[in-house]
């Protein structure tokens, strides 16, 4: 077999290609498998921004305490879907019931994000379900030793036996809940 003579053809040269961040998502890309009867749905779900709520974001901070003139400028928008929710499927909604966790700032009928993609930690507060029965309250773990904690002084404190079965569905990342008693997310 005969080599050919190396020309100025084919092959990696400089400034070649596409700039960087050119692309539809201003942003590097990777390649995906997507079943072919899926790629219709990928593509609906990609081009569907209705999901998408921006909110005006004021550089400004509001006083707590003396009032202070407003900027009357925005200075950006903001996601409330990227700004809350880093991992989207892994991430989901409940309501809390009770006080046991009002001294971490949870109160009954607020709005928990749950991510079940963190890693369950020490002192991180968690829903869990402990022989089926879901609570939602403060992960301890040390010395083989695992306890749920509640936030209110009233409740006992969770010590986990090995005839318990506890399962942790994920760590509460958010609390919303709203100042008029009238509103619920229901």
């Amino acid at each position: 077999m005969a080599l050919l003579p190396k020309t100025a053809r084919g092959g990696k040269r400089l400034g070649a290609g596409r700039p960087k961040g050119s692309n539809l998502y201003g942003e590097t890309t990777k390649p995906m498998r997507i079943p072919l009867s899926k790629i219709n749905a990928v593509k609906a779900f990609l081009d569907d921004q209705s999901f998408k709520v921006t909110c005006p974001l004021f550089s400004s901070k509001v006083a707590a305490g003396f009032p202070s003139p407003a900027d009357d400028y925005i200075e950006q928008y903001l996601d409330l879907n990227t700004h809350l929710i880093k991992h989207p499927a892994a991430t989901f909604f409940v309501i809390a019931s009770g006080d046991s966790m009002s001294g971490a700032g949870i109160q009954s009928g607020d709005l928990l994000i749950v991510d079940r993609a963190l890693a369950v930690t020490h002192d991180k507060i968690v829903i869990a379900a402990i022989n089926g029965e879901l609570t939602v309250k403060r992960f301890w773990q040390k010395n083989q030793r695992t306890k749920l904690i509640p936030a209110n002084p009233n409740y006992p404190i969770i010590e986990l036996t090995e005839a318990q079965e506890l399962v942790v569905w994920g760590v509460v990342t958010h609390v919303i809940h709203a100042m008029n008693k009238h509103v619920c997310y229901r």
